[in-house]
């Protein structure tokens, strides 16, 4: 069976475990050391939890959400409940317990199930909104005592008495139209919408990954982020149909051990990995005392240098090519070899997604024989519309259409999408569906972007985020806010100026970035202290500097005001993605935003 003959996901693990049932399916962590799970072993699970749903008496394309982080039992009950028909519905186990309350009932979800008693508490403390909702089962931990929530077994117990023709039965049923998930947005600028994604959707994506020889059968995938987020859904999705090996990180806080521990080819995540990896080899490399410090400094530098100058800025000089020749073999070289025993040694390609990645840190780990694919697409595109791939990528675009998908640019700058991945429609929100998805399939992303001559997509800002100067101008502050963050020691920065004279932005720090940077200079003091210290400001002044001086005078940051805290998801400034919620942080910081335009102040 290929991946366009199956109907779910479920087709996919099955056709592995028929003609490799005893070969390694996944990586888990177990006992303190990684342990093969079996192909056979990873279906059989899947088959014993869905006979457990069709126990309970669970409809075709009834809903059943998950509140867990990233393991291998999401992704059991993940093909468990496609077997059995059903819909997914996923929710970050950030979310709060309001968040859940909604997504729970707004889909209509008949069970829950949840990582641990902290995830159940959740719920039990929003139970009375929750009157659709029989039942929860926790997949670890003390489970409290009420009738209302019980362990994961008991699901499994559910299921003695159906048979896997059972389960066959109804999986056969199901058809490639039919809604495979709903995963809710995760809600920038207002209530959530319930994404609603058919089986045939992500199947496509599968297909299309193998066709651009993304990931290989012989892969190791690492695999760490968040399955309440389509990218994950996605590159699980790609696992099943190659038929790979797939390592699951422990967390994220053990993103780095893992890595050492699994020696992957392949990876997947977001720009903040990334930068991580960067800030800790720059910061290395920085530090280091005289003449090695000093020739890593212009290896950056140069760089950095170059990479701009494919993009229209000034080309290397004939005494900084022969330089470059000269520390590309003896700086890094050097690098990345760092960089790939860091990685664990075999990493081939890494895939970045979900947020744009600033361009230096991408000309870095080129320069360092470590290219980072950016890709694009939405959780209504089913994650992959666009990808750069191993053998023909462009940095600073995220690459041209998958197979099988179109991309055109309308007459304002919004990027348009049609193919097989587009969502079916919102859940129950029909005029919400009318607004973003056209009769004939074109998906408005609210994205603005543009397509070269060798049509690679590149992304310039979001629709609605573009900022309007007082003096008329037109501001994509998503560039200027890569600029300034690509600086190891900058966590965010937020920028502002919609009607106002100039552009202001809201700088945050990383707390291990600036603790080491106060480190090397000998300062002392909180995190919120240091955030105000005179060294640090005057770092940021030059980072701020040097952006301006890539920007036209009308995109220049002229004030600025460094918080003494990071954004964090608690305090519902961030989504659960890591995006920043703008209008969340305005408000919560409009009278710093204000001070920074006193007219009594000269700019």
């Amino acid at each position: 069976m290929t991946t366009r003959d199956a109907r779910t996901i479920f087709d996919l693990a099955l056709v592995h475990a028929n003609a490799k049932g005893a070969a390694t399916a996944a990586l888990v962590k177990r006992g303190g050391t990684y342990v093969p799970v079996s192909w056979n072993t990873l279906v059989d699970d899947a088959y014993a939890h869905a006979r457990g749903l069709l126990g309970l008496g669970i409809a075709p394309e009834e809903r059943v959400a998950i509140i867990s982080h990233t393991r291998i039992e999401w992704t059991v009950l993940d093909l468990a409940i496609q077997a059995a028909g059903a819909v997914s519905v996923p929710i970050y186990p950030s979310n709060l317990p309001e968040d859940c309350a909604y997504m729970a009932d707004h889909s209509d979800a008949k069970y829950v199930i949840t990582e641990d008693r902290a995830q159940t508490e959740k719920f039990l403390s929003v139970r009375d909104r929750l009157p659709k909702v029989e039942g929860l089962f926790q997949i670890e931990g003390d489970v409290p005592d009420d009738p209302w929530v019980r362990p994961i077994s008991a699901l499994v117990d559910a299921g003695k008495d159906v048979s896997r023709e059972a389960v066959d039965e109804r999986r056969a049923g199901v058809e490639r139209d039919q809604m495979f998930t709903i995963i809710y947005t995760s809600g920038t600028t207002g209530v959530p919408k319930g994404v609603v994604l058919t089986h045939g959707n992500v199947l496509y994506e599968a297909e299309a990954v193998h066709q651009i020889d993304l990931a290989r059968p012989d892969d190791i995938q690492f695999f760490f982020l968040p399955l309440a987020h389509v990218f994950a859904r996605v590159l699980q999705v790609a696992w099943l149909s190659q038929g790979h090996v797939m390592a699951y990180a422990e967390s994220m806080q053990t993103i780095k051990d893992n890595i050492q521990e699994t020696r992957p080819t392949i990876m997947a995540g977001v720009p903040r990995v990334y930068e991580k990896f960067y800030a800790a080899v720059v910061e290395q490399g920085e530090s280091a005392p005289g003449l090695p410090g000093k020739l890593f400094r212009e290896a950056r530098r140069l760089s950095e240098k170059r990479g701009n100058a494919e993009w229209g800025g000034p080309p290397l000089t004939l005494a900084e090519r022969i330089e470059w020749r000269i520390l590309e073999r003896v700086v890094f070289g050097k690098v990345g070899a760092k960089l790939q025993a860091a990685l664990g040694g075999r990493m081939r390609a890494m895939l970045s997604g979900g947020a744009p990645l600033s361009r230096t840190i991408a000309y870095f780990f080129r320069d360092a024989g470590i290219p980072i694919l950016e890709g694009y697409g939405l959780t209504e595109t089913s994650a992959g519309s666009c990808v750069n791939r191993p053998d023909a990528y462009k940095i600073g675009t995220v690459g041209p259409p998958l197979p099988g998908t179109e991309v055109r640019i309308a007459e304002d700058g919004e990027i348009l999408i049609r193919g097989p991945g587009v969502m079916k429609c919102y859940w129950k929100a029909p005029e919400e569906t009318a607004a973003v998805l056209e009769p004939d399939g074109w998906f408005h992303t609210g994205d603005i972007g543009e397509i070269d001559a060798e049509g690679f997509l590149r992304i310039t800002d979001r629709k609605k985020d573009l900022i309007v100067t007082a003096g008329g101008k037109n501001v994509a502050p998503q560039k200027i806010e890569n600029l300034i963050a690509g600086d190891p020691l900058i966590a965010r920065c937020i920028v502002f100026g919609d009607r106002r004279k100039y552009l202001s932005a809201l700088v945050t720090l990383d707390p291990e970035a600036l603790a080491s940077f106060a480190k090397e200079r000998g300062l002392s003091g909180t995190l919120a202290e240091l955030a105000h210290h005179p060294e640090v400001e005057r770092h940021v002044a030059d980072v701020i500097a040097k952006a301006n001086a890539k920007l036209a005078s009308f995109e220049t940051i002229k004030r600025w005001t460094i918080l003494d805290r990071d954004l964090t998801i608690e305090d519902g400034e961030l989504t659960p993605k890591l995006s920043v919620k703008r209008k969340v942080v305005e408000e919560r910081y409009k009278d710093l935003i204000d001070a920074m335009y006193d007219e009594s102040v000269p700019t």
